[in-house]
């Protein structure tokens, strides 16, 4: 996508991952002048020789040179150590946009919100859902929790990025949001996962058995997108690694503890993700939660 005309801006990007990278990538192409960091060197090779990229040694580096910094980091620790160590939190100027795109914990958040309001900056909170398919085209699906303000001058930024932008409320909340719904995600692939476990044991045509949920009111995006596409050929290809499922449950988990709800279906989808890990490895594909239920 690209950006809104006239809004090309100077952006600080830190983190190159799987998403960051193509991330950054539709900003330059959305005409934006873009400063990266990441702390593996290797990460910003890639981008080395486009038009309005230059790369930044290290965090305070970027802080010192850009209004609007963009983080695509893994967890709200990381994000802690950027902030605090890498020197980021001390070398904002007074007037600074941090967009925080990663999974953060709702809580940390807030917290770090506050921080950098005493800084005279602000904090939106702008997880994405998608997958890097979608990073690549710039068509991910973007939550925006913060100041209204702070949103509309974050828009030109998150429109090179996304194909539709939703509002969430106050800063924290769109972190929430996020996790809340990957955590029903994860719950609608281990009932589909059960579902075809069962139905194999029984002889079932597990084709068939996919499209009557289909049809009918156990219809979820694992029945609609995962079961044929990438469980039962066997391929295990969708292109969400394990690891981070389990990552979204724990912070859906920080928020069952900081409401004081008993989630009990979050807790056994904890308990078993937190199995298939140790027995996949964080690395192994979403689907292959199929296997290990074996």
């Amino acid at each position: 996508m690209s950006a809104t005309p006239g809004a090309a801006s100077n952006v600080g990007f830190i983190g190159l991952g799987k998403m960051g990278l193509p991330m950054a990538t539709c900003l330059l192409a959305g005409g934006h002048s873009v400063m990266a960091h990441d702390s593996r060197a290797k990460a910003t090779e890639t981008l080395r020789g486009k038009p309005r990229l230059s790369v930044a040694a290290d965090a305070a580096t970027l802080a010192a040179a850009r209004d609007i910094i963009v983080l695509m980091l893994p967890t709200s620790a990381v994000i802690r150590h950027v902030m605090q160590e890498g020197g980021l939190l001390a070398a904002l100027r007074p007037g600074t946009l941090v967009i925080d795109m990663g999974s953060s914990v709702p809580a940390e958040t807030r917290s770090l919100a506050a921080e950098i309001a005493a800084r005279g900056g602000q904090l939106v909170d702008a997880p994405v859902s998608g997958s890097v398919a979608k990073a690549l085209t710039g068509t991910l699906a973007i939550m925006a929790g913060g100041d209204d303000a702070a949103i509309d001058r974050a828009m030109p930024v998150l429109s090179c990025m996304g194909e539709k932008v939703i509002r969430t409320g106050p800063v924290g909340s769109a972190h929430a949001m996020k996790a809340l719904n990957n955590f029903v995600y994860a719950a609608g692939l281990l009932a589909s996962i059960e579902a075809v476990r069962m139905g194999e044991r029984l002889g079932l045509d597990l084709a068939v058995l996919t499209d009557v949920m289909n049809a009918s009111s156990g219809r979820n995006v694992a029945t609609e997108t995962k079961l044929k596409q990438h469980i039962l050929n066997g391929g295990y290809s969708a292109g969400f690694q394990i690891g981070l499922q389990r990552k979204d449950l724990e912070t859906a988990g920080a928020i069952a503890a900081e409401t004081g709800f008993d989630a009990r279906s979050l807790a056994l989808c904890r308990h078993i993700w937190t199995e298939a890990v140790e027995a996949l490895g964080p690395a192994a594909d979403n689907t292959e939660l199929h296997r290990h239920l074996r």
